[in-house]
């Protein structure tokens, strides 16, 4: 496979590091890794890899601290992993410039899938395809959506989303006033062979409404329809 990405691992479980360099050295790309976050932010100073996969609780410098770190001086992609599963977690992980959040015990195919997604989108874009960029925009009244970008906007100002969410609410967006199974969302944010509870869909959406209330306190367009699903409400 020609895959010349760089990626490091940075966990003090060293089951944890093994497994996942193997999977993504069979994926093709380069692999390094760190027990704990002041050796990372050391080795990032000297050789930068192309996206990092940091476990939050660790030794000398959580995951956290060497995300603010990071974010001081680089916008390089980063994928959380934890075995939190507290939302103010999670939320204030995103908040400080995560790209995505992935809770233990995990799918190693969804985070390949995500690790895809992520690099994906950080790539340049040709000169010649920024026409299909923006035909590609998705524009719903207030909502603004570039999945070449992977920017969302609402009222003009921006929303930060993962890779869950963006797919999930672009789901939605592409068919206003469709209603969307649990199943049929879960097809449109996960890779098919990776299982996930439907209270993990219910989950997202949860998140999705807190962030755009944020931006807009009377944010309303996703609709719940209990028992059936949701919906993107029609203009």
């Amino acid at each position: 496979m020609r895959n010349q990405n760089t990626i490091a691992l940075v966990d003090d479980d060293r089951n944890i590091l093994s497994s996942l360099r193997v999977a993504l050295e069979a994926e093709g790309y380069k692999i390094r890794t760190y027990n704990d976050g002041g050796a990372a932010l050391e080795g990032f100073s000297e050789e930068p890899p192309d996206l990092a996969i940091l476990d939050i609780k660790m030794p000398r410098m959580d995951g956290m601290e060497l995300l603010r770190r990071l974010r001081q001086r680089s916008d390089m992609p980063v994928i959380f992993l934890t075995s939190k599963d507290e939302e103010i977690d999670e939320l204030f992980g995103l908040k400080m410039g995560a790209d995505d959040y992935i809770a233990k015990p995990f799918s190693q195919r969804l985070l390949i899938e995500r690790v895809r997604a992520i690099l994906r989108r950080y790539q340049p874009k040709d000169a010649g395809g920024q026409g299909k960029s923006e035909a590609a925009i998705l524009e719903r009244g207030q909502l603004k959506m570039d999945p070449e970008r992977h920017t969302c906007h609402w009222c003009g100002q921006a929303v930060t989303l993962t890779v869950t969410e963006f797919l999930i609410l672009q789901a939605l967006a592409l068919r206003p006033g469709v209603v969307k199974s649990r199943d049929a969302l879960m097809d449109a944010a996960y890779d098919e062979q990776v299982y996930v509870d439907d209270r993990t869909i219910d989950s997202h959406i949860k998140r999705l409404r807190k962030k755009f209330k944020v931006v807009d306190d009377d944010f309303d367009v996703i609709e719940t329809l209990y028992g059936v699903g949701y919906r993107f409400k029609e203009a």
